[in-house]
């Protein structure tokens, strides 16, 4: 059985949806079990787990060989995922596919990129087979803006004229489910973006194009996205986390197009114009 932890978020729905629809025994954690009652998916056993008590995670791990790794990016996530790590090891698991970040580096200014290369040193030190997959910016990420895209016809971010190779969550879950399933990436570190380095106001056009009206990306100051984003609740350390992505991308340092897709799958990862077309409804 194959579990997948971070079963609600973007990355966990579709690859489990993947799973399930080949058949495949699937163990969901989730962190509320009410997630099963207008969401139950066939094959799919929904089981509720707390990072936080990795005792509990015993009963989650019963009986799994294959696992996905995902927490949220907190202050807490370096600690969660490593004790993961250990409870997995002492349960017998013999495969964790860990979702990281592009770029991640020990010596990063970025946190994010800091505590994931933290927790991939973690696992492959562990001894338990591993697959890293490091994706770029998620295209799913525009998700967030929705509100503003479709009140103000705008998103807003302290972007400027980054090029970022921007990468769809379904080319992410398409690469965790073979990992997941097929033999060949063990011990594999992939490197996940989409065909494309596009700046903000390139997606914006792109979007524009698919929803049929304009569509407009504005930059602005990071001081500004931190006012913005605590005032809608972010915790303070994710907020910083966040602008110091941002500036990572300002410095150029995401716009690389990697061939893990490719490598991985044997496709080439869907352009930003697939993303748009495909999610054009949801920004109405």
């Amino acid at each position: 059985m194959i579990l997948v932890t971070g079963a609600t978020g973007n990355n966990g729905v579709e690859i489990v949806k993947r799973l399930a629809a080949r058949n495949i025994p699937v163990r969901a954690m989730v962190r509320n079990r009410d997630y099963p009652k207008d969401t139950a998916i066939p094959h799919v056993e929904v089981v509720e787990g707390d990072f936080d008590r990795p005792e509990t995670l015993l009963g989650v791990l019963a009986g799994i060989e294959q696992a996905f790794l995902l927490t949220n990016s907190s202050e807490r996530a370096e600690a969660q995922q490593i004790a993961f790590i250990d409870v997995a090891k002492q349960s017998g698991v013999k495969q964790i596919v860990k979702l990281s970040q592009f770029a991640a580096d020990a010596n990063s200014p970025v946190r994010f990129l800091r505590y994931h290369a933290a927790v991939e040193a973690a696992l492959r030190s562990s001894g338990i087979t591993y697959t890293i997959l490091r994706p770029n910016l998620f295209m799913q990420g525009l998700l967030n803006f929705r509100s503003t895209i479709a009140t103000q016809n705008a998103f807003y971010a302290a972007a400027g004229e980054a090029k970022v190779s921007v990468v769809d969550v379904r080319d992410i879950a398409d690469v965790a489910v073979a990992a997941l399933t097929e033999s060949g990436h063990e011990g594999k570190i992939y490197d996940l973006t989409g065909p494309q380095a596009l700046t903000h106001a390139e997606m914006a056009e792109s979007l524009s194009v698919a929803i049929g009206r304009r569509i407009t990306f504005v930059n602005i100051p990071p001081e500004t996205m931190r006012e913005t984003l605590l005032g809608i609740g972010f915790p303070v350390w994710q907020t910083e986390g966040l602008l110091e992505d941002y500036a990572h991308y300002r410095r150029g340092e995401a716009m690389t197009i990697a061939s893990g897709v490719q490598d991985a799958i044997g496709k080439k990862s869907r352009s930003f114009e697939d993303f748009s077309r495909d999610y054009a409804t949801m920004f109405q």
